[in-house]
């Protein structure tokens, strides 16, 4: 038996597990992100099948078993996919982004940290430095900083949104002692974004985060955007500001083209490796 999609015929029949193994990894690594039930119906074998299939690819380091499907390692997952899913996607990217990121955080500042799993990769390098007053709305941000780095750590509140291990709210803090909100200022803004566009700017997916990423970057007085280069040339439903906002990008490869263009237009230095 086979099906049959366009000018691709995929033998069904007959196929051992070991090819229809490495079928579906191509075409996860081909599509980018799908569900069980849709590779069960392409592959026309049981979900249970599919679902052993996908534990073993993703232990091989093939591709990325999420709840419900898989997301191939290139892939840009769907931007409310769970924190422990984008945190393994770009990973080696990221790592490099947080640790050139980290070089532009001087010892004795203030500094204010986006969620993200990006910024995640941030505050693992930044255990060699002392005594960082640091204003976050990462829930996960403490569990990895080092407790050397830090003077005080402050975690701006909010609605707390699970998806993304994140706190969204006004980036204030309320004062004990006197009536009103008391606003913050930092030396550097360090803000992990969705995506990067000439036509949009800085993005990302959900309109609370861009309004409090937008505050993080208005209270700064400098910004570092931190994207890897999947990001390029996407465009998410919120806007969090123009380039001209931000000083630096820090990524793991150098745009090109009308992006790069656009950039330097701007102001904005690009950080690489």
């Amino acid at each position: 038996m086979a099906t049959t999609q366009g000018s691709e015929t995929i033998s069904t029949g007959r196929r051992l597990p070991a090819g229809r193994k490495a079928e579906l990894a191509s075409y996860v690594n081909g599509v980018g992100e799908v569900t069980v039930a849709q590779l069960a119906e392409r592959f026309e074998v049981s979900p249970d099948t599919i679902r052993r299939d996908l534990d073993r690819l993703d232990a091989d380091g093939v591709l990325l078993r999420t709840h419900g499907g898989a997301v191939s390692l290139s892939g840009f997952p769907k931007p409310d996919s769970a924190l422990d899913v984008r945190i393994r996607v770009q990973a080696e990217a990221k790592e490099r982004i947080g640790e050139l990121a980290a070089g532009l955080v001087e010892d004795n500042t203030a500094i204010t940290v986006n969620s993200g799993t990006t910024t995640l990769a941030l505050a693992r390098h930044l255990r060699g430095h002392r005594e960082l007053t640091i204003a976050t709305n990462n829930l996960r941000l403490p569990q990895e900083i080092s407790p050397e780095c830090v003077r005080d750590l402050y975690l701006i509140g909010g609605t707390v949104r699970f998806v993304s291990q994140a706190t969204v709210g006004p980036v204030v803090f309320e004062s004990a002692e006197n009536p009103g909100d008391v606003h913050i200022r930092a030396d550097l803004a360090l803000i992990a974004v969705g995506a990067v566009s000439v036509e949009q700017g800085w993005s990302t997916s959900n309109l609370g985060e861009a309004a409090m990423m937008a505050g993080m970057i208005n209270r700064a007085a400098k910004v570092a955007v931190l994207a890897d280069s999947s990001k390029f040339g996407r465009q998410l439903f919120a806007r969090i500001a123009s380039f001209e906002a931000a000083d630096y990008l820090v990524t793991e490869r150098a745009p090109e083209g009308e992006l790069a263009e656009a950039l330097a237009a701007a102001g904005v230095e690009v950080i690489t490796p």
